[in-house]
């Protein structure tokens, strides 16, 4: 039991950190390439390096029977997610669009109680709302004068169809190949991204830099494939609130990184949402003796 509680803890640890990173890295890198385009090829590449890694596995593929839901699965995960927060990072700031996404774990908890049967108590419905609350205080330095209506929507519906998307591929965890779900729902992702770029913008706006390539890179080798088959790995084999409760470390995680490589000092809001992060992860894996059950 401990070491299996040491790797999980580790493997949601390793996830948070590249997640962390990827928020700096991929606003650096966005500016060099036109947001459809630069989502599309970040997926492609990374539901295809999957692919190429699992190949010997091709027999747990099974496209003929879960096509559908591979294609399912790239829409709310791939299409819907990637282009909405690509597409709404252009009217927000990034710490104050973090704090929309990063709502997601909020609705994860919910809709995982709803549809997937998981326990809801209100220790852990309490520990949800305190580490969203986290991620308000540190991402209350990204507020400005002008709050963009569209932005705001937009953060939420990315916020919306990831939860959803995350349920959906723990609903058919016991039918399908985790490693292959990844790999398709990038893959198709990818291509009907770069699909509707190619069709409303314009591919020579891409500077191929080193920037915008080691972007790219990240995005397509840890970003992608390392990150989020670490993440319905775990999701899959444990409850998926407990799971998603762990992503509130990501934007925090996100401004410090961003705070050392820019020389900001680290301000009193970071430090109370970080803990504020750290109660909502105690309470929501906190076990009770005699937990008092949510009903439907």
């Amino acid at each position: 039991m401990n070491k299996r509680f040491t790797k999980s803890t580790a493997a949601l640890l390793c996830l948070v950190v590249i997640w962390g990173i990827s928020w700096p890295i991929y606003k650096a890198s966005a500016v060099y390439a036109p947001p459809l385009l630069f989502s599309g090829m970040r997926a492609l590449l990374g539901g295809c390096l999957v692919a190429l890694i699992i190949w010997k596995r091709r027999r747990r593929l099974m496209w003929r029977q879960h096509w559908w839901k591979y294609c399912i699965s790239a829409l709310f995960n791939t299409v819907l997610f990637f282009g909405l927060h690509t597409i709404g990072l252009g009217y927000l700031p990034g710490g104050l669009f973090s704090v929309l996404v990063y709502f997601q774990p909020v609705l994860l908890g919910v809709f995982a109680w709803m549809w997937l049967g998981e326990q809801m108590t209100p220790v852990k419905l309490a520990g949800l709302i305190v580490g969203f609350i986290g991620i308000v205080v540190v991402g209350l330095d990204g507020l400005t004068t002008h709050v963009s209506v569209i932005g705001v929507l937009l953060g939420l519906l990315t916020a919306f169809f990831w939860a959803l998307g995350v349920v959906y591929v723990k609903k058919v965890s016991h039918e399908i190949d985790a490693y292959w779900m990844v790999a398709m729902q990038f893959t198709i992702g990818g291509i009907v991204l770069l699909t509707a770029g190619s069709l409303t913008e314009n591919w020579s706006a891409i500077e191929w830099n080193g920037l915008y390539v080691f972007g790219l890179g990240f995005g397509g080798t840890m970003g992608i494939p390392v990150a989020y088959v670490i993440y319905y790995s775990l999701v899959n084999a444990g409850e998926a609130s407990k799971v998603g409760v762990y992503t509130f470390l990501v934007p925090v995680i996100s401004v410090f990184i961003s705070t050392i490589f820019l020389n900001e000092p680290v301000t009193y809001k970071l430090l109370i949402g970080l803990v504020l992060v750290g109660i909502s992860i105690y309470f929501v894996n906190r076990r009770a003796e005699k937990p008092v059950i949510l009903t439907k």
